[in-house]
């Protein structure tokens, strides 16, 4: 190990004296202060220090907490009444068919690739079912259009889109967690939805419980569904014991059953005396045996956790793994609508003319798959042309220039969370 050593982190300086003594349990202290719910009072680096075994200050982290994560935009507009989310079939009545004619024109819009007498067929289609979010009455601002096989005990979610504009508010997770909810209750038995994803849109429905591994028997649903040229198969299976309304308690009650058990076990308190190697005025090159760092042992490490150097993972493969990363995030970020698939030289035909090297996600994700990418920089090079692109062309306060923007924001915070500033 030829490294500098730190026994705390620069941002907090060790203890010392009858402080250190007391935090080691060798002196027990003059008073005590009442206990502290230390989950409540932290933020999420201070959370991350903890549970790497870092001692955090409860008082400088109370000062410094934010308030409580805010609520998406579409959780307090379900809970305003401002939109309802609306189970919907073609049963014959007006108020259906209004609904139905308003989610047809929603997909037809989201869906340009599909043929638009395609999304009429099916959402009118007397077997499909869908489930609509209305806004202010009938307007459609996102739906589902499914096809239940309660026999063979799954469902296949044939369309799926949010409108664009709609797209921060999270409307689309949303959408999810309620129509999970409602297989549930409508189709006790159906534990299992298929569906064919867009290539831009594999990185949403991971983050919504599905999967490229198909375990569901073939015999049971093939034959049953439409295969799609160019998607990719995911399923989801339900957990019958979990709301999907309510994850974000669930997660938050998890979250803190987990700091609590962490301050049961960690000895993050106990601070060690540092090498004496490594004080000021040493010679430099000096070579430590990992089992004399004090503190090193306790914390659980054995000789068999040293890597060799020939097994390290080289930095080509930790670039290729960051890149896969930052394309991930940026095709499921909310601002990505306008970027995933190359412009339409139909719907724009001066684009080409204006724009000399176009650029968009379903390109890069091609060039990554492909190899393509000698490197990070390239990757980034790339990135930035779609934003630059797309503020060239676009005016500075168009909604096209904002969602650059903030995509562009969404890549730089990957690269800063794995040490690459841009």
């Amino acid at each position: 190990m030829k490294m500098k050593a730190h026994t705390a982190p620069m941002t907090v300086i060790p203890p010392t004296g009858e402080m250190q003594a007391v935090m080691n349990g060798e002196v027990t202290p003059a008073s005590t202060r009442p206990p502290v719910k230390v989950e409540e009072q932290m933020d999420d680096k201070q959370l991350d220090r903890l549970a790497t075994g870092v001692t955090v200050d409860t008082e400088s982290s109370a000062s410094a907490a934010p308030s409580e994560r805010p609520e998406k935009m579409s959780i307090i507009e379900l809970r305003k009444g401002v939109i309802k989310i609306v189970p919907v079939e073609n049963d014959g009545e007006p108020r259906s068919l209004v609904i139905l004619t308003n989610l047809k024109t929603l997909f037809q819009k989201q869906l340009p690739v599909m043929p638009a007498e395609y999304i009429a067929r099916l959402v009118f289609d007397s077997a499909s079912k869908c489930l609509a979010i209305c806004k202010r009455g009938y307007k459609v601002v996102g739906g589902i259009c499914y096809r239940p096989f309660p026999h063979r005990g799954f469902a296949e979610i044939v369309f799926f889109a949010t409108a664009s504009i709609d797209q921060e508010k999270g409307y689309g997770a949303m959408l999810m967690s309620h129509f999970k909810m409602l297989i549930r209750r409508v189709y006790p038995t159906m534990m299992h939805f298929l569906t064919y994803a867009d290539n831009f849109a594999v990185g949403y429905f991971r983050k919504q419980g599905f999967t490229k591994e198909i375990t569901l028997d073939r015999s049971v649903w093939a034959g049953y569904i439409k295969d799609y040229e160019g998607g990719t198969i995911m399923q989801c299976t339900l957990l019958p014991k979990v709301d999907y309304t309510r994850t974000r308690d669930i997660v938050s009650q998890q979250r803190e059953a987990i700091l609590a058990k962490i301050r049961q076990m960690s000895k993050s308190h106990i601070v060690y005396e540092g090498l004496p190697q490594f004080q000021p005025g040493r010679p430099e090159g000096v070579t430590v045996d990992p089992k004399d760092v004090p503190g090193l042992r306790e914390s659980g490490w054995t000789p068999d956790m040293v890597i060799p150097a020939g097994e390290r993972p080289s930095s080509q493969n930790a670039e290729r793994s960051l890149m896969k990363k930052a394309l991930s995030e940026m095709q499921t970020n909310s601002s990505a609508w306008p970027f995933q698939t190359p412009v339409n030289r139909d719907e724009v035909p001066d684009y080409y003319d204006v724009i000399e090297e176009p650029m968009d996600l379903q390109t890069m994700a091609h060039k990554l798959e492909t190899n393509q990418y000698p490197d990070l920089t390239a990757f980034v090079s790339d990135a930035s042309l779609i934003f630059d692109n797309c503020r060239f062309y676009n005016p500075e306060d168009s909604i096209y220039a904002k969602s650059a923007n903030k995509l562009e924001e969404c890549l730089h915070d990957v690269l800063k969370k794995h040490g690459r500033a841009p």
